[in-house]
């Protein structure tokens, strides 16, 4: 029995222990960290995303709450005393006389009809909870465009350590080549000089892209809300022209799919719809309204005669009633009431437009910035080709004593600006495309 009991308990633990502690470590991935896996994490693990479905669940209560108001309520109450008093005798004469008293009663009561208030409000409440549905997938939303958003900007920092660290391996070599042109007096100490401080220069620029990529990391952990003692690697695709290049989806598409997916969308046409139901219910209290009521009473004494049972069935009391409210003069609380559920409902539809006109505003503006960007990149690309032959060129001229150290650092100089500038319209465009696609509901993955 006591190995059976052992047995029972450890699985108990085993979970209830999981539950207790939050996310476990299986919920993150084992391995570097691919977008899908942020994104993922993200949805599920986020606060704002959580609160959200909290919300959700208390307009699950409030639902469940209206949908009652259709089935008769029943209260049972009882008051128990003591008392006492001086009864005058048919003598003239005062005797004191206590006494303990019970009473119990039981209530009960229906809306047969109040102007459809009931069954509105249900529906009401319905448009409530899908809307709060939507809300959650708005945070969703909201969480995977920051993810993709920060996770890109570590690919374009990673990027740009790498090219930092190539031109630095470069440096190095003009570095001591140029010692061996200034040993055999080919340049001045002045030209030296010049490509030594350049090398300091490319040797700051290589920590400053690792701090920066340090940081781009640290902030997606944030996003994440991982512990500070949790590992986290990123995992870094190869990311080519033919992504940056992908056919942009036309900007009246996008938005058509955006119009009838977007959950902001969704959200705000049911706000309208539950204004303008609001209105219905503000002036069902024009209309009569009509309850049914039930009643059992009863009570005791301890002065009686009789016994308790007894006293219970002879003293009980029944009532049946039907009530009926017919409203005349509420001092314009109905007319101010419904005014003000006309107002809202305006409120709601400007806000509706409001939306439309935003997702527009995005949608377009992502499309610009795709069209953009793949233009500077295609720009960059004959740059990059056009800057690394004119600096392998001089590179040789150089080395060969036939140009000087400005020359050199100038086309040096020319390169990494085009390198650069592709690089950076390379993830602008990526980006861009991606947020694009997501806004025609596709998801997002690289």
């Amino acid at each position: 029995m006591n190995k059976i009991r052992r047995t029972y308990i450890a699985t108990i633990l085993f979970i209830i222990i999981p539950s207790l502690v939050g996310f476990s470590q299986e919920e993150k991935p084992t391995s570097s960290w691919t977008l899908k896996d942020c994104i993922d994490y993200a949805r599920k693990n986020n606060i704002q995303v959580q609160s959200a479905r909290v919300s959700q669940k208390s307009s699950n209560v409030d639902l469940l709450e209206a949908k009652a108001q259709l089935f008769p309520s029943l209260t049972f109450s009882s008051s128990q005393g003591w008392g006492h008093q001086k009864i005058e005798q048919s003598d003239g004469k005062f005797k004191s006389q206590s006494a303990y008293t019970g009473s119990y009663t039981l209530n009960s009561g229906l809306t047969l009809y109040n102007g459809g208030k009931l069954t509105r409000s249900i529906r009401k409440q319905e448009m409530t909870n899908e809307a709060q549905e939507y809300q959650v997938n708005m945070a969703e939303n909201d969480i995977e465009i920051a993810v993709t958003e920060a996770y890109l900007q570590i690919l374009y920092a990673n990027e740009s350590l790498k090219t930092n660290r190539q031109n630095l391996e470069t440096s190095e070599a003009q570095l001591a080549r140029s010692k061996e042109l200034l040993d055999a007096g080919s340049i001045a100490i002045s030209d030296f000089a010049q490509i030594e401080a350049q090398n300091s220069n490319d040797k700051y620029s290589v920590t400053m892209a690792e701090n920066t990529l340090a940081l781009n990391k640290l902030q997606l952990k944030q996003i994440l809300e991982l512990e500070p003692n949790d590992s986290f690697d990123i995992y870094f695709p190869e990311l080519d022209s033919t992504q940056v290049l992908s056919l942009v989806p036309s900007l009246s598409e996008v938005y058509r799919v955006a119009l009838e997916t977007m959950p902001e969308m969704k959200n705000s046409q049911l706000n309208v719809e539950a204004s303008q139901l609001n209105e219905k219910i503000a002036a069902g209290d024009r209309l009569p309204s009509v309850t049914f009521s039930a009643s059992v009473s009863t009570n005791h004494d301890s002065e009686s005669n009789h016994s308790f049972s007894k006293q219970i069935n002879n003293r009980l009391n029944e009532n049946l009633g039907i009530n009926v409210s017919i409203p005349i003069s509420r001092n314009r609380q109905t007319k101010s009431a419904v005014e003000k559920a006309k107002l809202q409902t305006e409120t709601a539809q400007l806000e509706e437009l409001n939306t439309r006109k935003e997702l527009w505003k995005t949608i377009e503006t992502l499309h610009q910035n795709v069209t953009a960007s793949q233009s500077r990149y295609l720009a960059a690309t004959n740059s990059v080709k056009s800057a690394t032959m004119s600096y392998n060129l001089v590179q040789e001229q150089f080395n060969e004593g036939m140009k000087n150290t400005v020359e050199l650092l100038t086309e040096k100089n020319n390169y990494l600006s085009a390198l650069q500038e592709q690089i950076q319209a390379k993830f602008e465009a990526i980006l861009s495309l991606k947020l694009l696609n997501f806004y025609r509901n596709q998801p997002i993955e690289l």
